[in-house]
């Protein structure tokens, strides 16, 4: 009995030491492979999410200003802004008293015949950048875009509006459509075929970059000069549109001979296409814009050697290579209001 006993406890005994030792070392080496695969799936996540949101930004600026700059032009029921009456102190000869927001300035407001423009490599609007956005980012463009709302709205007394017709337009915001777009009360003879009008807001966006983020501190950010309505009357909001934007440059596509195709490009500012400019060509239209764009991400990334030189547009910024993760984003855009 005693026999079956040990016989039977020396078939129970546990691991040796060399088994336990094996055993350990299998599974340490296994847990250091989990880790490290761990490790690399995290820094991989981490790098991709760091590419998507700059990626998501310089999406979303772009589309924003190409929206934008597609409708530059629109007055309306028409595209022709020197067709357009009521540019106080622009058009001596219709003098009307718009009292226009002047921070800006009455020509940022005004200046239909202008429907995009900009300032080359300087921020150069009267109005200063918000407060909060510290100063405007050097080397780096405005682009201003006029036009009206694409949809017809209802008369609103303080809100600068247009009433256009195919042929002509005015400008006006007192909320009463002006005397020759409206229709005579009680015709003497029959009413003779007219052209119908509409009322349209005007939309003004000016677009520049700021080097501090409102949303999120020591961050560059695409920002917006806009005309829009507070307390019944019309006024000029600073407005932040996308953290992350570094830099933006414009060129503008001019056909000269109205053939309907681009025949030069040339900067923002150039006098070519400004009637009111010594250098002006007489029926110079902005066919296209070109427009880049660097968007930075938030923070600084560790790994991140950046060795490219930018050189957007006119400018050249160079090698940053300072750990932060950037993307160089360019689109050539159509003004569907341009052709003749």
């Amino acid at each position: 009995m005693k026999l079956k006993v040990s016989k039977l406890l020396r078939q129970q005994a546990g691991l040796t030491m060399v088994e336990l030792m094996v055993a350990l070392s299998i599974g340490s080496f296994l847990m250091v492979g989990a880790l490290q695969i761990y490790g690399q799936s995290r820094e991989a996540f981490v790098v991709n999410e760091s590419i998507a949101r700059v990626q998501e930004t310089a999406q979303f600026a772009m589309d924003t200003i190409e929206a934008d700059l597609r409708m530059a032009s629109n007055w309306g029921r028409n595209s022709r802004g020197l067709a357009v009456e009521g540019r106080s102190h622009i058009d001596e000869d219709d003098p009307i008293n718009l009292a226009p927001p002047a921070d800006c300035g009455e020509r940022w407001v005004l200046d239909l015949g202008r429907p995009v423009t900009g300032n080359n490599n300087s921020y150069g609007l009267a109005c200063l950048p918000t407060a909060d956005a510290g100063t405007a980012q050097t080397d780096s463009d405005t682009i201003t875009v006029r036009r009206a709302s694409v949809s017809p709205v209802i008369p609103q007394n303080g809100r600068l509006q247009i009433q256009s017709t195919r042929i002509q337009g005015r400008i006006f915001y007192n909320g009463i459509i002006p005397n020759e777009f409206q229709e005579p009360a009680t015709p003497s003879e029959p009413a003779l075929p007219t052209d119908p009008s509409a009322t349209h807001d005007l939309i003004i966006n000016s677009y520049y970059v700021a080097q501090e983020s409102e949303l999120i501190p020591g961050v560059p950010t695409l920002r917006m000069k806009t005309l829009t309505m507070d307390s019944g009357a019309s006024v000029i909001e600073d407005q932040e549109v996308a953290p992350g934007v570094e830099n933006i440059q414009l060129q503008l596509g001019i056909d000269v001979n109205q053939d309907n195709t681009v025949d030069r490009y040339v900067n923002p500012g150039d006098p070519i296409y400004d009637p009111n400019a010594v250098g002006y060509v007489p029926g110079a239209r902005v066919m296209t814009a070109r427009v880049w764009m660097i968007v930075r991400s938030t923070s600084q990334e560790q790994g991140v050697h950046d060795n490219n030189d930018y050189k957007p547009g006119d400018a050249d910024l160079g090698v940053y290579n300072d750990g932060y993760r950037r993307l160089q984003v360019s689109k050539t855009i159509l003004l569907r209001n341009s052709r003749t």
